[in-house]
């Protein structure tokens, strides 16, 4: 399938929500938290791919503020996965070339999970590779709250002028301010909703939906989706004939 991909039109960020972890262990007889487990391997074998094929930036939806309402034993151990995954995967990323990021409200994690991101997204720092964007605790809805709040904060103090408020000046209080938007979005496990997920980043994304479960979600399903993308005429607003003539 890697001969097929057109490399000049490969997305340069790709985001996903991955889904399905807690159903993929149900359909296996198994407890949630194992597909949380099988779908940190995921994690990796398609950060993996994303790197080899030449993906710049690659953000995870791996933990909502609405997953703080889960049962509090579910969430713990999401928790506890967060530290054994950072532990075990940063010698991989920094083999690898990846540096990590991350977004959200990350102050609502546990102490011992913030310490070991921390340190992660500080070590890998100096990779120039492939970007990983974690969002953690994070909704979109939230996000642009906090971008709202800090604008007003700037008219009321007198840095910002009411008129000068535009998307240039929003999209600069989002907490992915430093990196372009998606031109993909992948969600895996069969539903077809964006769940809070980058709501303001994802306006002119392609959207492709999986039925696949994030557990099984591997690099042959992550080149289904780019040869999808592929295939598809990104307007922008314009006609057809518009994007034609200018290419």
């Amino acid at each position: 399938m890697k001969a097929e991909l057109d490399f000049t039109r490969l997305p340069q960020h790709i985001a996903i929500i991955m889904d399905g972890n807690g159903r993929w262990a149900q359909k296996n007889g198994l407890e949630r938290y194992m597909g949380h487990q099988e779908g940190a391997v995921s994690v990796r074998k398609i950060v993996e791919a994303a790197g080899e094929i030449g993906i710049n930036y690659l953000t995870l939806y791996a933990f909502s503020t609405e997953n703080w309402n889960r049962p509090q034993e579910e969430v713990d151990a999401l928790m506890a996965l967060l530290i054994t995954t950072i532990q075990r995967e940063t010698p991989d990323l920094m083999k690898n070339n990846v540096r990590l990021q991350a977004i959200g409200d990350l102050e609502r994690l546990p102490q011992k999970s913030k310490d070991e991101l921390s340190g992660c997204i500080q070590e890998t720092s100096v990779n120039t590779g492939l970007t990983l964007i974690l969002a953690l605790s994070y909704s979109s809805r939230w996000e642009i709250s906090k971008a709202t709040r800090e604008i007003a904060q700037a008219v009321q103090a007198g840095r910002l002028a009411l008129a000068d408020i535009n998307e240039s000046v929003v999209a600069e209080h989002l907490t992915t301010q430093q990196w372009p938007d998606p031109d993909l979005l992948i969600r895996t496990g069969g539903e077809h909703r964006i769940s809070n997920y980058l709501l303001w980043q994802l306006a002119y994304a392609e959207l492709y939906f999986t039925p696949v479960f994030w557990p099984d979600f591997r690099e042959k399903d992550l080149l289904e989706a780019i040869l999808d993308f592929q295939k598809r005429e990104r307007r922008f607003g314009k006609t057809g004939e518009q994007v034609k003539s200018e290419k």
